[in-house]
């Protein structure tokens, strides 16, 4: 503690002392020059111009936006009934159910620690860090060995890097079926702490270091399948580990609006975003139960994660409601793709500690996690090989 207030004051010291030239410099050449302006949308349509530490001040007091710079796209960039493909239609009920049952038996808790040991003790995975950079890389050579352990490469398998303007990249593993039409599923590799976010650590175990190894674990056990291996299924699918969604959806929005361009038909995309924190739920008396989101989602995708929760999970589900912009599935919603979101918990008892140092592995459950990679799998596997 005491070091972090020495540094803060050393910082703001310095700061001081180029205030004045900083000023003289905008007095002198008439250019703004004291701090970079972001455009974001704070609900469909309302927009501002804000600098950066306003952006962290408005996530600490709990307000969720998307940063539309790069692109000035707002809510709905794209709608639905102006795609050339018609809306997906997903199936009423769960169709492998001895298959994905049989699949399931082979996740493993352990590996998805092993990786959430080494993904946290990155000092931070802010976007805009050295170590957002390296946690990237790393975690693209543990998807990219999962995709070559299997086989699958030979099969037309594959992980690619999106670059991104600040430097942290995300990441993107495709496995190709019989047609384009692609299902995905999503979760966030960074992280932060929104209590100056370039000098302070951020685990970022729960948010959203949980998701991350949720998928990658379902990712590895999926490409057990030989069906799927050998693009048998009839979509392809494909895994995306998004950057500087903190930021406000930043590399969600930069896939899901080059997948417009190009007139990718994106099926539909599922996110995991914070999969391992019940204490709260236990706390209040309820149920350990998957949170699923019913604003700003695809209802039949919903309704289809509800009939897979019912199938594959051995814990119910329960609805709650996460607000505007609160994860990247608007960003794929926003650009006319059908999206659906699951959280660890009811939204009220959701883990309180993230963007924070507390944000750590030892307040995270490894069973609930194994609940949230079953219906990862279920939903690649089922949507993967569904007519849709």
């Amino acid at each position: 503690m005491k070091h972090t207030c020495a540094l803060v004051l050393a910082v703001t010291a310095a700061t001081a002392s180029v205030i004045p030239q900083l000023q003289q410099i905008a007095l002198t050449d008439q250019v703004p020059v004291l701090q970079e302006k972001f455009l974001i949308e704070l609900q469909p349509g309302k927009t501002r111009w804000i600098t950066e530490d306003e952006k962290w001040a408005l996530r600490r007091e709990g307000h969720n936006f998307m940063d539309i710079t790069f692109t000035g796209h707002t809510y709905p960039a794209v709608s639905l009934a102006t795609l050339p493909t018609s809306k997906s239609i997903f199936p009423s009920k769960a169709a492998y159910n001895s298959t994905v049952k049989s699949l399931a038996k082979s996740l493993e808790k352990k590996h998805m620690r092993k990786h959430l040991e080494t993904f946290t003790a990155f000092y931070t995975r802010y976007y805009k860090s050295s170590t957002g950079i390296e946690s990237a890389k790393w975690l693209y050579d543990q998807v990219n060995s999962t995709v070559i352990s299997s086989g699958a490469d030979q099969y037309g398998a594959g992980v690619r890097l999106f670059d991104h303007e600040w430097g942290q990249p995300s990441i993107i593993a495709t496995i190709p079926g019989r047609s384009n039409k692609t299902v995905v599923i999503g979760a966030h590799q960074d992280s932060i702490n929104l209590f100056f976010p370039s000098l302070l650590p951020a685990p970022g175990a729960d948010d959203d270091g949980s998701g991350t190894v949720t998928i990658l674990e379902a990712l590895r056990v999926l490409l057990t399948s030989e069906d799927i291996v050998k693009g048998e299924a009839a979509n392809t699918i494909e895994f995306h580990w998004y950057s500087a969604e903190e930021g406000g959806l930043l590399g969600s929005q930069a896939i899901f609006a080059e997948y417009s361009r190009q007139g990718r038909d994106i099926a539909a995309m599922f996110q995991q975003d914070m999969t391992g924190y019940v204490h709260k739920t236990l706390e209040a008396g309820q149920p350990e139960s998957v949170g699923v989101i019913t604003d700003f989602v695809d209802v039949g995708l919903t309704e289809f994660l509800k009939e897979l929760i019912t199938t594959y999970c051995d814990i119910p589900y329960v609805l709650t409601k996460c607000g505007y912009a609160c994860s990247d599935h608007a960003s794929a919603s926003k650009y006319g793709y059908p999206s659906a979101f699951v959280i660890e918990s009811d939204f009220q008892y959701s883990d309180n500690k993230i963007h924070t140092t507390e944000d750590k592995i030892e307040y995270l459950s490894f069973d609930h996690m194994l609940q949230h990679a079953k219906l990862t799998l279920a939903y690649a596997y089922e949507g993967g090989m569904a007519e849709l």
